[in-house]
């Protein structure tokens, strides 16, 4: 078992077999936006950027609008609705919301000095299906948060 997941391969045969002629175009940078920290990190303010939706009352009925969105970490709901999204549920769940918004083991990372410290909010910036809606208009949106923020870096974690 040392062999790892072929996503992308997967993927594209999945789709295939559902009958689209055309493969998903995946995004490519040749050029990427990351850059080393200007401080060590356990001098670093980190910020936290997850692709659930914002908090709320949802249901299969009434879904999360799609939008970037913030708030406070000592503020933080027990959980975030993502019912609506596509993934494996029945192999894995979002009960435990650590898994996709890690507040407490950031925390707990700063208190160690493992880490400066913890930007006061976390951002969310849901899954859309748009390349160029995501580089011109979210990737800048949440930028513009995290320094607003005084974040030094950011730890983006994927739903």
């Amino acid at each position: 078992m040392d062999e790892s997941v072929r996503y992308i391969e997967r993927t594209r045969l999945y789709y295939r077999a559902l009958g689209y002629k055309k493969d998903y175009q995946w995004a490519q940078n040749d050029e990427t936006g990351f850059t080393l920290l200007s401080k060590p990190l356990h001098e670093a303010r980190v910020g936290l950027v997850t692709t659930s939706a914002k908090p709320g009352e949802y249901s299969e009925d009434s879904v999360p609008e799609i939008c970037v969105w913030s708030q406070r970490i000592n503020a933080a709901p027990k959980d975030l609705y993502n019912q609506h999204l596509a993934w494996d549920k029945e192999t894995t769940h979002t009960r435990d919301r650590e898994s996709y918004i890690p507040i407490n083991a950031m925390l707990a990372l700063a208190e160690k000095g493992i880490i400066g410290s913890v930007a006061p909010r976390f951002h969310g910036v849901p899954t859309v299906y748009s390349q160029r809606e995501t580089i011109e208009q979210d990737a800048p949106n949440i930028l513009q948060r995290l320094r607003k923020d005084e974040a030094d870096a950011a730890l983006l974690v994927a739903l």
